[in-house]
Order: C-alpha cells, then structure tokens, then sequence
C-alpha cells in the first residue's frame, strides 16, 4: 500500500541522479525551503512551459530562499538536451529507480489515455520546509499560473 503524503508530513528521503552525474539528496536539501516539481517528460509541451515558467522565476524563488527541483523520470542525458535546448536554469533530477521518490509519494502511478493504460508521472508540486516537513502539496497540475502560484505561497510560509 502506497502511503498519501501531505501536509504536516515529513518529506521522504531520497537520493537522485542529476544531469551533470551528481546526486541530489534530502538532506542536501535541509535548511532552506524547497518546491519539488514532478512532471511526466522531458520537452512535452506542458512540461516544458512548466520547467521554463520556474526557470523564468527562480531569481524569484531565490530572493523568497527557495530552491527549485523538477523531477522525471527521464535520463541524466535527456535532462542536459531539456535544459540546454530551453535555457533552463532550475535544478532537474532523474527519478528513474524503480520505486524512487516517485512511486514513493504515489505519484509515478497508473494513467489512462485513449482507452490505453499505463504507468505514468501526475503532474504535482510539493512546497517544502527547512525542516523537510511538507508545507503544501499540488496535486494534479495545470501549468497556466501554477509558478506564480506557487512562489506566492512560498512567499507567505
């Protein structure tokens, strides 16, 4: 049984590949805010405008001490071609371990489109503490706004 993560919950731990072959953990994450981004894939529509509109934000984001994660299950390689070919600057990571941080949180899960299902990312949102207690969470994900909304509840915690 998949446990709900939410409000007031502890983020779990976790240990992720980055693009540039480094790791990114949890507890690099300790002592400042963090917005964890999931998204299903790298330079889909959605998800691009989504990965450029925090790009487009992060001095923001910066000034409000809030780091930036987007997370896919896409390769190490795949994400440096995203973020070279859009001029990305928010930190991305590869959640491609078999029950990673996403299948943890539930939200690497099963999709339907066309009559067809299969395994996929929900598009969510976490806002995190320094503390690495989980202050928000977006479920299910319209990209039109959701940046802006997101750094102005940064703001306000």
């Amino acid at each position: 049984m998949i446990k709900t993560y939410g409000e007031g919950d502890a983020f779990p731990d976790f240990s992720m590949e980055t693009p540039d072959g480094g790791t990114v953990t949890k507890s690099d994450l300790e002592g400042e805010k963090a917005v964890i981004f999931f998204y299903p894939k790298d330079n889909t529509p959605g998800c691009t405008t989504e990965a450029k509109d925090f790009s487009a934000l992060k001095g923001d984001f910066d000034k409000a001490g809030v780091r930036l994660l987007g997370v896919s299950k896409d390769s190490a390689k795949k994400h440096q071609n995203f973020i070279a070919k859009h001029d990305l600057t928010v930190d991305l990571a590869t959640d491609a371990e078999e029950a990673g941080l996403s299948d943890e949180l539930g939200v690497w899960t099963e999709k339907k489109m066309y009559g067809k299902t299969f395994l996929g990312m929900v598009r969510s949102t976490y806002l995190v503490g320094a503390d690495g207690e989980i202050l928000r969470v977006w479920p299910k994900v319209k990209v039109k706004g959701h940046a802006e909304e997101v750094l102005e509840a940064a703001r306000s915690i």
